[in-house]
């Protein structure tokens, strides 16, 4: 139901110190700031698109522990010499990693930003090396060889000055109140294909055949409140459609699945059954 062609923009945070994160995406993570002013500061790659919207709520209260919101971005590098700079460039910066896992599909590292919001940088394999079981793509979560990721970079490689342009927001995974009504709100309603429901608590979509744009689990929020109004951490992600009238015709199908659904100037923002929010885009809009 939804154009094989979507997929995830940039994802906007509210912080405290937005001087502090900017400096945090930048030297640890390897990003630019591609637009900045005293309010707000938008890193991506060197000569890409932005990837991260940081806005400063200083005043803005935390989020409770036990709330939905974000889980983690994910951010996808093009090919397993970058999964390795990065590595090498959060090592060089003694940042402390969260974990590593070889998830089959893909090779992920995890990790915080200062203020706690969850990054996952990763690459994928090959499409034609990944297996399905019946409907299911084949996932799992097994222990990272840091070794032989580190053993792409041979001897004399240049350093790890920063992401490639070719770097993008994978996908993003979030934590929900429960599984069905965000099933019905993205699959449902939306139209998103259900890639992965085997994991205990955690369902995965996505767009043409991709392992998954959008994760959800419950394993720390069954049953949570969405966090208050402007809560520093996510604030919205974008899911960009291939056209302005696919973004359209998906915003009609939430709205009548009785979504809160609102047109703005940047697009068409709706709010999930447990309080995450995204904003429908399309390319120009």
């Amino acid at each position: 139901m939804i154009p094989p062609e979507t997929s995830i923009g940039k994802v906007r945070l509210r912080v405290a110190d937005l001087d502090d994160l900017t400096t945090f995406y930048q030297r640890v993570i390897g990003l630019d700031a591609v637009e900045r002013d005293r309010g707000r500061a938008r890193l991506g790659p060197a000569g890409g698109e932005p990837l991260i919207e940081l806005v400063r709520a200083p005043d803005a209260p935390q989020a409770p522990s036990f709330s939905t919101g974000l889980f983690h971005l994910a951010i996808l590098v093009p090919d397993r010499a970058e999964l390795a700079r990065s590595l090498q460039r959060l090592a060089g910066a003694g940042w402390r990693l969260t974990g590593a896992s070889d998830h089959l599909v893909s090779e992920a590292l995890y990790m915080q930003d200062p203020e706690g919001n969850g990054i996952e940088i990763y690459r994928d394999r090959p499409r034609e090396e990944w297996r399905r079981n019946g409907d299911e793509l084949v996932m799992a979560t097994l222990q990272l060889d840091l070794e032989s990721v580190l053993g792409e970079l041979k001897n004399g490689a240049q350093p790890a000055d920063g992401m490639p342009a070719g770097t993008t927001m994978g996908h993003v995974h979030l934590q929900a109140a429960d599984i069905p009504s965000v099933e019905a709100f993205y699959s449902g309603a939306l139209g998103l294909d259900v890639m992965v429901r085997s994991y205990p608590g955690a369902l995965f979509l996505a767009a043409g055949g991709y392992h998954h744009h959008l994760g959800l689990n419950t394993w720390q929020s069954q049953g949570a409140p969405a966090p208050p109004d402007g809560a520093l951490g996510l604030d919205q992600y974008e899911l960009v459609l291939p056209s302005a009238a696919e973004r359209d015709r998906a915003a009609d199908r939430l709205a009548q699945a009785g979504a809160d659904v609102q047109r703005k100037d940047e697009g068409v923002l709706a709010t999930d059954p447990s309080g995450n929010r995204v904003l429908l885009t399309a390319p120009g809009s």
